[in-house]
C-alpha cells in the first residue's frame, strides 16, 4: 500500500489564495494530501499523474483541479523549460456567503464537483493556460477578480472526473475520526516537539504495543514512527515558509534531537534540505 504524506500548505487564514510559480520543477514531490483546493497546471513534460484512485498518462500541457484530502502526485520527467503553476485555496472558500447567491452556483457546483478530482479538456487547457500564466505576475485587486474569472470560466468549460464513484475521497480525514485514532493523533499533534514513545501512546488506547503498532498501521497506511516524522516534517515545511527562524531552530522546534538527522530525513521525503527548501519556497510562492 502506497505511503501518503500529509502536507501543511503556505496557505495562511489572512489568504485568499496563494500561487507557487515553479519553472524547471524536478517531479521529485511524493504522493500526498492536504486541507486545501487545488489548481494545478503542468506545461512541456509528461509522465505518470495520480489523483486518488486515478493513476493516468499525461503529456505537454495538464490541468487538473483537486478538492480537499485527496492523495495527488506528478510523477513527470524532468524536460528542459518544463513549468508548473499550483493555485491552492481553502476549503472555507465553499462557505463564503457569496458563493450562496444566483451568480455563483456553477463556481460552487465545481467546487463540490473537485472532491472527486477533476480533469479539463484539451480546449480548456489551451484556453487556460496563458490566464494562469499570467496570474503569476498580477498585483492587487485585480488578481482576486481574475481568480474568480479563471473559476467561472472553468465552471462551465468541458471537463471530466477523474475518480471512480466508489473512492472514498475522505478516506484520510474519516480514519483520524475513529476514537482512538483520533486520541493519538491529537496527542502527536500537540505534543510533536517532544520526545513520544510509542509505549505511552500505546497504554493511552491499552493496546500492547505490537498491537498498537499493526493497528495504526492498518488504519492511517504508515507506522506509528513515520506518521510522528512526516508531521514533524510537515510542520517544518510550515515554518520554514511562515518564519525567519533558523534551521537549527526549526530542528528543535519540530521535535528532532539531532540536527544532522534532521537534515537527511528532510532531504530523503522533500528531495532537498530545509536550506534549498526555503529558498525555492521564497522564489515560487506568491500570497493574495
Amino acid at each position: 500500500m502506497r505511503e501518503i504524506q500529509k502536507e501543511i500548505t503556505p496557505l495562511s487564514d489572512n489568504d485568499l489564495f496563494i500561487v507557487l510559480n515553479h519553472p524547471s520543477a524536478k517531479f521529485d514531490y511524493p504522493v500526498h494530501h492536504h486541507s486545501d483546493y487545488e489548481i494545478n497546471l503542468v506545461i512541456d513534460t509528461y509522465g505518470k499523474r495520480i489523483v486518488g484512485d486515478s493513476e493516468e498518462e499525461f503529456s505537454t500541457l495538464d490541468l487538473v483541479m483537486i478538492g480537499p484530502n485527496i492523495p495527488h502526485a506528478w510523477q513527470g520527467e524532468i524536460v528542459e523549460g518544463n513549468h508548473v503553476v499550483t493555485i491552492q485555496f481553502s476549503e472555507k472558500l465553499l462557505n463564503f456567503p457569496m458563493l450562496e447567491k444566483r451568480l455563483f452556483s456553477q463556481i460552487k457546483a465545481l467546487l463540490y464537483e473537485a472532491q472527486r478530482g477533476i480533469c479539463f479538456s484539451e480546449k480548456t487547457r489551451l484556453d487556460m493556460k496563458d490566464r494562469i500564466l499570467k496570474l503569476t505576475k498580477m498585483q492587487g485587486f485585480q488578481t482576486v477578480l481574475e481568480f474568480f474569472s479563471i473559476l467561472h470560466d472553468l465552471s462551465i468549460s468541458d471537463r471530466s472526473v477523474l475518480m471512480d464513484n466508489r473512492y472514498d475521497s475522505q478516506a484520510i480525514v474519516r480514519v483520524s475520526k475513529s476514537r482512538r485514532i483520533a486520541k493519538v493523533c491529537d496527542y502527536i499533534e500537540k505534543n510533536y516537539e517532544s520526545q513520544i514513545k510509542l509505549s505511552e501512546v500505546a497504554e493511552m488506547v491499552n493496546m500492547s504495543e505490537s498491537a498498537f503498532s499493526h493497528f495504526f498501521k492498518k488504519k492511517t497506511r504508515c507506522t506509528f514512527i513515520d506518521y510522528v516524522i512526516n508531521l514533524r516534517i510537515a510542520k517544518a515545511c510550515q515554518m520554514l515558509s511562515e518564519t525567519t527562524h533558523s534551521i537549527a531552530e526549526i530542528c528543535f522546534l519540530c521535535g528532532f534531537n539531532n540536527l544532522s538527522n534532521f537534515i537527511r530525513i528532510f532531504k530523503k521525503k522533500k528531495g532537498s534540505t530545509p536550506s534549498e527548501y526555503r529558498t525555492l519556497i521564497e522564489q515560487m510562492l506568491i500570497k493574495y
